[in-house]
């Protein structure tokens, strides 16, 4: 299932996060704070994944940019990672909003699911994350609203 993330879902989010950070290392660098990170300024809108009742999953909407997506490692390949980015793309479709993205270069599962799933690659840079350390990432952009499944 699919929702809007609500305040009191905050902890469990974090959790799934921390999971996936040891599991696959995205966050790329982990923030000092972590339910902050999971609520930028500018977040629009944000949803969690659940299965079994437990959140398995995020993402959030930020103007346009999809951000903070992630679903939890033992919860993968059940479809919860395009269930999400459908919902974000369906937000920003509502507010007139063509979403895009940010990835590094060597995040093969995230690359896969958004080019399954239609979204096409827009540029590329090398980024400075800080200290020097340099990061090559795409930028995609969703493709037009699907009709609903």
């Amino acid at each position: 299932m699919i929702r809007r993330r609500q305040d009191s879902d905050l902890d469990a989010c974090v959790a799934v996060l921390a999971e996936v950070h040891t599991h696959s290392g995205y966050p790329h660098h982990w923030p000092d704070d972590p339910a902050r990170w999971l609520t930028p300024d500018g977040l629009t809108a944000a949803w969690v994944a659940e299965a079994d009742g437990t959140v398995a999953g995020h993402a959030a909407l930020c103007g346009a940019e999809a951000s903070r997506l992630y679903v939890a490692p033992a919860a993968r390949g059940a479809g919860l990672g395009g269930r999400l980015l459908r919902a974000v793309e369906e937000e920003a479709a509502a507010r007139g909003l063509r979403p895009v993205l940010e990835v590094k270069a060597t995040d093969t599962a995230a690359l896969a699911l958004y080019e399954r799933l239609g979204w096409r690659r827009r540029t590329t840079e090398r980024q400075d994350w800080g200290g020097g350390e340099m990061v090559t990432v795409h930028r995609y952009a969703a493709p037009p609203l699907r009709p609903a499944d």
